[in-house]
């Protein structure tokens, strides 16, 4: 486990975890929001230090443990996997159109060992009748973190989250009201790890970073260019452009992440115009490097974001305390 900032310090009022499928991150955080300390361990809910609840128990004192010991019964709240069906226990989940006091309303509680009670956010459902369902576990509490920091956004809003499956939320009044998700990270992992394609490329990064971009931008305008039912298609060229030379193996990674994450672009922008007015902002909430790349190929396609925000998780676990009324300092 690391923890990241001295521990200790006064005026803990709460611990926030944001317990994923491959992480966990604790915060303690004071009456006003704001983070005293936080931790982060690999022990998210598929990499447990032994299987079943007691895995959950021993990742949680591991994080919380000597806080608790420090400051007493503070209370706790948790989002994320750590609520879903391989969880710790299950929070299932709440219709659209869901906002903080939704979440809130609809928690579920854990009793831990250590004497503390966990209450846990549950995820969204999006299940229209003339659509496929789709559901997000985590996304909503990042959302609730960046409407608090940023208002304005609460009215009308496209919230994009990029990652293994990306999230493209539409916010309608401070609510998520509807959402897609597209499997972007975790098809370009399987296309370079486990198809074809992967054997002419290396595993290290392109030593030229204009030639990397070059090949990216490439794979974004063609992702803008194609016609539907083109992907597969074009998928293909990662490998036939280092056949052929016409790129070389070191950028073919960045030509296939161009493709794809232009393809989600394309049809994220799509349902966003159809859906909502076409001067509604769009927000990107994830890692910085990875919206760095989201936000290059939205230059290539000719859209600017209103803003690029990083870890808003904190900041979302303390508006879902709020709403819970589980803080004494309220």
């Amino acid at each position: 486990m690391e923890t990241l900032t001295p521990p200790g310090r006064p005026g803990a009022a709460l611990i926030a975890l944001d317990w994923g499928t491959s992480s966990l991150r604790g915060y303690l955080m004071d009456a006003k929001g704001d983070v005293l300390d936080q931790r982060a361990s690999a022990h998210g809910i598929q990499n447990l230090p032994v299987p079943g609840p007691e895995g959950f128990e021993q990742a949680f004192a591991g994080i919380c443990g000597d806080w608790l010991a420090l400051h007493g019964k503070l209370p706790i709240v948790a989002g994320g996997m750590v609520g879903s069906a391989q969880g710790w226990a299950e929070a299932p989940y709440v219709g659209c159109p869901a906002d903080t006091a939704t979440l809130a309303d609809k928690a579920i509680v854990v009793d831990s060992r250590l004497g503390v009670r966990v209450l846990i956010a549950p995820g969204v459902l999006f299940d229209p009748p003339d659509a496929n369902p789709d559901v997000i576990r985590g996304e909503e509490i990042q959302i609730a973190g960046a409407l608090a920091d940023h208002p304005w956004l609460a009215e009308r809003a496209c919230v994009a989250l990029p990652g293994t499956h990306s999230k493209w939320v539409q916010i309608q009044d401070g609510r998520i009201t509807r959402f897609a998700t597209y499997m972007t990270g975790e098809l370009f992992a399987v296309l370079c790890r486990n198809s074809i394609l992967g054997r002419l490329m290396p595993e290290a990064p392109a030593a030229d970073a204009a030639e990397a971009d070059q090949a990216f931008v490439a794979g974004v305008r063609l992702a803008r260019e194609g016609l539907p039912g083109d992907l597969s298609h074009q998928i293909f060229a990662a490998r036939t452009l280092g056949l052929t030379k016409r790129l070389p193996p070191d950028v073919l990674k960045d030509y296939l992440s161009g493709l794809l994450i232009g393809g989600e672009l394309v049809s994220g922008l799509a349902h966003m115009r159809d859906s909502i007015a076409a001067d509604t902002p769009l927000l990107l909430i994830g890692d910085g490097a990875l919206c760095r790349r989201y936000v290059r190929a939205l230059e290539t396609i000719g859209t600017v974001p209103a803003a690029q925000l990083e870890n808003t998780a904190p900041r979302g676990l303390f508006q879902f305390a709020q709403k819970a009324g589980v803080l004494s300092h309220d």
